[in-house]
């Protein structure tokens, strides 16, 4: 009588060998022709900027561009000795709050709006884009223009509203407080395109049959946009709010067009402030040192925000 072998089964067959994992290398290797264009484009538009400006941020640069040797972190000594940072950076923040906020909440609007079914809805969609496609320095003069005492178009239909008395005394622009708000009124409607279609994309994946349960559940339309749509959009909602954090944050046309003309710094953001250090004073190195400062701003507070708000969890 022939012996099985141990552990084997009639009508088995023998079991082969695990498949070896292959390696991480090789597999890097082999997406490299597909990811390497990528690669380098991120390498020459993103991590060389920045590792030039953190180098930059750590030398004495003449305003001829000279590089005369290490100034170790005198040049950020500089920044957070000069008098008019903190205020700039208060008001940095209050830009980027207040252009967020608006924007968010005025999209909400607008998405449920062009979600909604009426006749010319492609075409109210299509002009909803226009701000976003225009140039932004274009819009700005526009507004700028239109803000000015004798002539401007803005500034003559306030005054058919009665809002303002002498358009030719009242100069919106020449005034930090006033041209910085308009600022963010500019700011808000070049913003709102991108962030209404996220939202509006966001409407488009939320289940019918969701909403149909809630109606025949009794839920008003009130009770129905904030306890089934809202939770809905947390991720478009949270995806918007950090791209629009960055962005205006980095946001530089719109405050030079609108309080470039101002003396002081009394209209300033991080982002003006840096453009003055290098178009007038000619410090390339404090200037990057303030970029540097900046940047680690930034990222501290995306890392917050991505830590709370958590934009892929899901719902």
């Amino acid at each position: 009588m022939r012996a099985e072998p141990v552990g084997a089964e009639a009508g088995t067959r023998p079991l082969r060998p695990a498949a070896r994992p292959r390696s991480r290398g090789r597999e890097f290797l082999q997406a490299l022709p597909w990811i390497g264009p990528a690669l380098a484009l991120i390498v020459g538009v993103v991590f060389f900027p920045a590792g030039v400006m953190f180098y930059n941020s750590t030398r004495d640069i003449s305003a001829s561009g000279v590089d005369r040797g290490s100034a170790g972190l005198s040049n950020f000594a500089e920044v957070f000795a000069f008098p008019y940072f903190w205020p700039i950076l208060g008001r940095t923040i209050v830009w980027v709050v207040v252009v967020v906020v608006v924007t968010v909440v005025l999209s909400l609007a607008l998405a449920q709006l062009l979600d909604k079914a009426f006749p010319g809805r492609r075409i109210v969609r299509l002009a909803v884009i226009v701000p976003w496609a225009s140039s932004v320095v274009m819009t700005t003069m526009v507004v700028y223009y239109g803000l000015e005492p004798y002539f401007g178009i803005i500034n003559t239909f306030l005054v058919d509203l009665g809002l303002i008395q002498d358009p030719e005394g009242y100069g919106w622009t020449r005034n930090a407080g006033t041209a910085f708000a308009w600022s963010i009124a500019v700011a808000i409607f070049v913003s709102l395109p991108f962030t209404s279609y996220t939202i509006l994309a966001g409407l488009a994946t939320v289940p019918s049959e969701v909403l149909e349960a809630a109606k025949m559940d009794g839920a008003g339309p009130v009770r129905t946009y904030f306890g089934v749509v809202l939770p809905q959009l947390r991720a478009a909602i949270a995806v918007a709010v950090l791209i629009n954090i960055i962005n205006v944050f980095n946001s530089l046309p719109i405050l030079r067009v609108m309080t470039g003309s101002i003396p002081g710094y009394d209209a300033d953001t991080v982002m003006t402030m840096i453009f003055k250090y290098i178009q007038n004073q000619h410090r390339l190195d404090v200037a990057s040192a303030l970029s540097v400062v900046a940047f680690v701003i930034v990222i501290l507070i995306v890392a917050a925000y991505l830590r709370v708000v958590k934009p892929m969890r899901e719902v």
